[in-house]
């Protein structure tokens, strides 16, 4: 059996969560979406909540066993029905100005000897059905925020070569070195960070560079930014006013590529899972702003899938920034969610963009949005590109070029 996390550690864990995180008032709902093997840490921030003055915690728990059991027994015609009202709860609390808390802890491989046809239609439904969702959580509607938790299955594929017993132990001290939990006071560093963040997107900002341009090995990529393009990071402001930091742990500042305007070839630095399967060593081609080539070493259908779930699942929602000297690219693990080794590095993501992310992106129809450069999609899967190697130029109105990055770090200060 694993070793128990120690109650005091998930305590501070659970702090940091509700404190930074969701930053939670008195009198404000919590709704909690989490596996069956999260039990420990979902009681632990309960009972924070709780403690900070939350009205009600409620929590839609999943299994990623079932969601195997499915795959492998159902009628395959019966796959592109998916249960509606979990992200229903979610989009009610996040209408009602109440907070969400999403706690990853999945299995990389659970599909992975499984029917890629099945486990793209049984993905696809769950995205169409969290439409709603996904549009409030895109614009900040509400308070929300994504944290992981160490399960048996993830943390054997993350430390293979470990005894069974010591393996979910070893990597909850990766997670609680990542989140800082160690620190003193753990509250107060994660919002000195944060501060940090910020500041480089407001730098950023300012410069309103009109494209960025990646090189690397395998890849020579130019991302054109829509106008009015806003770079966030660290935390986040809802509608409602309320700050918030949507990832823990978050290393990145991110904003708006415009849909139309990315050229070039990129080459992944890391690997994507994607609905239990792994896509691994995969460069695509962009002209136009779609893809238009797509190769993998290993989960090529799996991408193709990926890029097909619907007309805006080719193009790019987000471009990220994020130096390889992080917490997580420290650890030196590959970690196979996104959530962690999306931090490690910079990335970008195919899908949908965030309206946040564009001055008054907001107060705009879909129409409007798509107009302005933005993209819209049911997906938005984030895939990992930068590497030591890798040098980031911003590519200013007049054409000339000014260093962002440099072999992985960032090249200006602030």
């Amino acid at each position: 059996m694993p070793t128990p996390i120690p109650q005091a550690e998930l305590a501070r864990y659970a702090d940091v969560i509700v404190q930074v995180g969701l930053n939670l008032q008195p009198g404000q709902r919590l709704i909690i979406r989490a596996d069956l093997a999260t039990a420990d840490l979902v009681r632990a921030v309960a009972r924070r909540a709780y403690q900070a003055g939350a009205r009600l915690v409620d929590v839609t728990w999943s299994d990623e066993q079932l969601a195997l059991i499915r795959v492998q027994s159902a009628a395959r015609d019966t796959l592109s029905e998916a249960v509606t009202w979990i992200p229903q709860v979610s989009a009610e609390y996040m209408r009602a100005g109440d907070v969400r808390l999403a706690i990853t802890s999945e299995t990389p491989t659970l599909m992975i000897d499984q029917d890629p046809k099945a486990v793209s239609a049984m993905k696809r439904a769950e995205a169409q059905a969290a439409q709603e969702l996904f549009a409030l959580l895109q614009r900040n509607a509400s308070v929300w925020t994504v944290v992981a938790y160490p399960s048996p299955g993830w943390a054997a594929h993350v430390l293979p070569n470990l005894p069974p017993e010591e393996q979910v132990s070893e990597l909850w001290r990766a997670i609680a070195s990542i989140c800082r939990l160690h620190a003193d006071d753990p509250v107060a560093t994660w919002k000195a960070h944060v501060a940090d963040l910020e500041a480089r997107g407001a730098y950023l900002t300012a410069r309103a560079y009109s494209a960025l341009h990646f090189r690397a090995p395998g890849t020579d990529l130019r991302v054109g930014l829509a106008p009015g393009h806003i770079w966030a990071g660290g935390g986040a402001i809802s509608e409602r006013g309320q700050a918030f930091v949507p990832n823990l742990p978050t290393e990145e500042v991110f904003t708006l590529p415009h849909r139309e305007r990315v050229e070039g070839m990129v080459r992944s630095s890391r690997p994507l899972v994607y609905g239990g399967n792994v896509i691994s060593d995969f460069s695509l081609t962009f002209k136009d702003g779609r893809v238009l080539q797509a190769t993998a070493a290993q989960g090529e259908e799996v991408l193709r899938r990926l890029l097909a779930t619907d007309e805006g699942a080719a193009y790019l929602g987000e471009v990220a920034l994020a130096p390889g000297s992080s917490p997580v690219g420290q650890t030196g693990l590959l970690f196979a969610n996104t959530l962690y080794d999306e931090n490690a590095s910079s990335h970008l993501a195919l899908g949908g963009g965030y309206r946040f992310c564009l001055s008054g992106g907001n107060s705009m129809s879909a129409e409007e949005f798509r107009a302005a450069g933005g993209n819209l999609s049911v997906i938005h899967e984030d895939f990992m590109i930068g590497s030591s190697a890798m040098d980031v130029d911003g590519i200013t109105a007049t054409g000339g070029a000014e260093p962002v990055m440099r072999g992985g770090e960032w090249a200006f200060r602030v």
